[in-house]
């Protein structure tokens, strides 16, 4: 029998107080187990079949709770598009790149680590803010994996922005690594050729380019013409020895109008030639104001013949992590291209190297290779110097290589020194100070 359904005459129904009793029964033996119920399936349900509302794959929920989830999203949508993209989203200066430093990417603290040696860095700075130079710029990388060492540049109106970058600066005398590294390679050139030229070393007009002897003419070894920085002989040799096809190829060997890959943007350095024989030759000796180099690519250059020509990807950017430690990027060394053949990189450091001991660079480094830490040291060294298209500044370049005994820890570096009215110090004792602190420490 169920006790709980039983017969009333219906005089509760006159009672209020046994009315309001009755009431509380019902709801305490059927309403509350049902709650209890309903509850537990609620519960179960969160738990096996989560709705929309609460998460979702994408992130982009309807409601509050979005914005609780997104930034976790967004955190570990930064993180995997680090590891995967590398270091271009990244808000990094090349003007302030140090040793180590933080940063934040999206909220993230990331740890930010470079090739640089903060030392000399600061030493290199310090020489540039007391050159009375209007700017300059110096790059010093190691040839035979790319990592730089120093990226170091002034600015005398303090604008703050990298110009080792820059690729708006004529190449002047260095574009002659280019002529002659195509000499050596398609001309049959070798670095004792004899070489004639009539007038003045420095200068370049038509009646110094043409293909003939005369009793005028002096004669001296293709070595001697580069140490020099002769300029008639090389105009001579893009028009009657290289030619526009072979000249424009040696330059994109050497990444002249190409894009250079690096952990920051870099402009691509220009070759103007004008499509007549002057124009030939103003190229091939670099008194050319149009063809143009930024101080990384100038480093590039000499890297190049000393790394047997083979022209490795710059780097500075050794890794990030995040504070747990977790790699997020690695710098890794790795090719760009080979800019010429081992017998032509072994011409060309004969030639830098009879710069330094006989030619452009032989005032500035003749009672310094007599230094100890010089012992057994290989230096080669190209200069340049041109003014601008006003002659209001002049543009004063070095590129040279240092290979110490053994060949480990070679450098390359670029100096690029930019003089208004006042000449102050020049870019080949700047280097000369530069490679002297290197070798020192």
């Amino acid at each position: 029998m169920n006790n709980q359904v039983s017969y009333s005459s219906g005089w509760r129904d006159h009672n209020p107080g046994l009315r309001q009793s009755r009431s509380k029964r019902f709801f305490n033996r059927r309403i509350t187990p049902l709650s209890l119920s309903l509850c537990l399936l609620v519960t179960t349900y969160l738990l096996f079949f989560p709705i929309p509302w609460y998460k979702s794959e994408d992130g982009r929920n309807g409601n509050a709770l979005s914005t609780i989830t997104q930034p976790i999203d967004t955190k570990q949508a930064a993180l995997r598009t680090l590891s995967i993209g590398g270091i271009k989203d990244l808000n990094l200066d090349p003007a302030h790149i140090e040793a180590r430093f933080t940063l934040q990417k999206e909220g993230i603290p990331l740890i930010v680590e470079s090739s640089v040696d903060a030392d000399f860095q600061a030493y290199i700075l310090s020489l540039l803010e007391t050159s009375n130079t209007v700017k300059a710029a110096v790059v010093v990388m190691q040839p035979d994996d790319g990592r730089i060492l120093a990226m170091v540049s002034y600015d005398s109106e303090a604008q703050g922005k990298s110009l080792c970058l820059k690729a708006d600066y004529p190449a002047a005398s260095l574009f002659k690594i280019i002529s002659a590294a195509a000499a050596l390679e398609s001309a049959g050139f070798s670095p004792e050729k004899a070489v004639t030229f009539v007038g003045r070393k420095h200068t370049l007009y038509k009646n110094q380019l043409k293909d003939k002897k005369s009793r005028y003419s002096a004669t001296i070894s293709f070595k001697k013409a580069f140490a020099s920085s002769i300029n008639p002989v090389f105009g001579k040799l893009g028009i009657h020895n290289l030619g526009y096809d072979v000249m424009a190829k040696s330059a994109e060997n050497f990444f002249f109008e190409r894009s250079i890959p690096f952990d920051f943007p870099v402009g691509k350095s220009e070759v103007f030639v004008p499509k007549d024989d002057f124009g030939l030759a103003e190229l091939a000796s670099g008194f050319n104001k149009g063809t143009t180099i930024s101080p990384l690519h100038a480093a590039l250059l000499a890297s190049a013949v000393a790394n047997d020509g083979v022209m490795m990807k710059p780097w500075v950017i050794k890794r990030v992590v995040n504070e747990a430690g977790d790699v997020l990027y690695e710098g890794r060394k790795s090719r760009m291209g080979v800019s010429i053949s081992p017998e032509t990189a072994k011409g060309l450091r004969v030639l830098m190297k009879d710069t330094v001991i006989h030619g452009t660079c032989r005032k500035t480094f003749y009672r310094e290779r007599r230094r100890k830490v010089y012992k057994n040291v290989e230096l080669g060294a190209k200069t340049g110097t041109i003014n601008d298209r006003d002659d209001q500044f002049k543009y004063d370049w070095l590129t040279a290589y240092v290979i110490p005994p053994g060949g480990k820890k070679s450098i390359s570096i670029a100096v690029l020194g930019i003089h208004g009215k006042r000449l102050g110090v020049r870019a080949n004792r700047l280097g000369r100070s530069i490679i002297r602190r290197y070798l020192s420490s």
